[in-house]
């Protein structure tokens, strides 16, 4: 951790350096599976759901930017390293076998949904460490979360 004039205490800012980095992994997990399954869909659907995969995508991609900006504000390092990510996310790997539009959707969904699990945790986590703002970051991403997640499950729905 470098030196700051925030006024957090060094234990609470690595404190809260270890959950955004938790959820950096997570995020950049989160960005790489909405690519996989942008690149793969096909079916009847496939324009429609190539689209919306490449927003969810670019949603996510938002996410990671934000979280380790977050980390840098710190005084932390943001780990964005493929083998840092690989060890550590909380996501399920994402279905190689999927190729149809409802097995897009469904692997999409349970990434979101997962995503946003994580990330609810860790409002009431950052919180209860003593960083009202993280927790606020927290929140609008897990905002955002749920509204994708939304978009996404409104395809699986009738």
């Amino acid at each position: 951790m470098y030196e700051t004039r925030l006024d957090l205490s060094a234990h609470v800012r690595k404190q809260v350096t270890a959950l955004l980095q938790a959820r950096l992994s997570d995020a950049l997990d989160l960005e790489a599976q909405m690519k996989q399954a942008h690149w793969n869909v096909k079916g009847m659907h496939f324009f429609q759901l190539h689209q919306l995969f490449d927003k969810v995508h670019d949603e996510a991609e938002e996410f990671v930017d934000l979280i380790a900006e977050r980390i840098t504000t710190l005084g932390g390092t943001a780990d964005g390293r493929v083998q840092t990510t690989a060890k550590a996310t909380g996501l399920y790997e994402y279905p190689l076998q999927a190729e149809g539009g409802e097995a897009h959707l469904k692997a999409v969904a349970t990434a979101l949904a997962q995503f946003g699990r994580a990330v609810r945790a860790d409002i009431a986590k950052a919180d209860e460490i003593g960083d009202a703002d993280t927790a606020d970051l927290f929140t609008q991403i897990s905002r955002e979360t749920d509204k994708q997640l939304w978009f996404v499950e409104a395809h699986l729905t009738g």
